[in-house]
């Protein structure tokens, strides 16, 4: 891997130990010589991580919707800021740009953005880890959730293991390296779909 996306919020959250993951996790990603790619924002999780990762003298690469740089929440020490024309754009380049993803804490755009990627990769899309890092049982419904839609046989027991989960970011780091992509009969061409 040489960049991993993170997605999460643009809120600090109520408890302090989702900053300190957001720490811990920019800490871990300097130690294994991994540049960040993430939404641009200079506030909550966001503006966290990709100060702690600057403070290391790590990679930073911000992509942020014109709409809502002009509103000033875009970061203006990193190491290489992309405003795009739409959120949908901001996706795309974030994947383009990661060889992995991982999910903090957030809200709706944080679960939209895991969920697809997590989708994407179901499809064949993309062959890179995804992680989930599991602050204070955070995501713990969430997982509850996938193991029921699995239990009711509408996930596949193979997709919901592409979803790596930690509480701990340098184990999470270090079971995404060694990701193996499940074997496909037929992986999707994006340019198909």
């Amino acid at each position: 891997m040489e960049r991993v996306c993170v997605f999460c919020g643009s809120s600090p959250g109520t408890r302090p130990e989702y900053g300190e993951a957001a720490e811990a996790l920019g800490h871990a990603l300097v130690k294994a010589g991994l540049g960040l790619v993430y939404g641009g924002a200079s506030v909550g999780l966001m503006g966290w991580i990709a100060d702690t990762v600057l403070a290391g003298n790590g990679e930073v690469i911000g992509v942020i919707p014109e709409s809502m740089a002009k509103k000033e929440i875009a970061h203006g020490g990193l190491s290489d800021l992309r405003v795009v024309g739409s959120m949908h754009e901001r996706k795309a380049t974030m994947a383009d740009l990661a060889s992995g993803f991982i999910a903090l804490p957030g809200g709706l755009g944080t679960f939209e953005e895991l969920f697809e990627i997590l989708t994407w990769a179901q499809l064949g899309m993309h062959k890179k880890p995804i992680g989930l890092l599991n602050v204070g049982g955070y995501y713990d419904p969430l997982m509850m959730m996938l193991d029921r839609a699995v239990g009711q046989q509408f996930v596949r027991p193979e997709h919901r293991g592409m979803l790596l989960v930690s509480t701990d970011p340098d184990a999470l780091l270090v079971s995404m390296t060694s990701y193996k992509p499940m074997a496909r009969e037929k992986w999707i061409n994006a340019e198909e779909t």
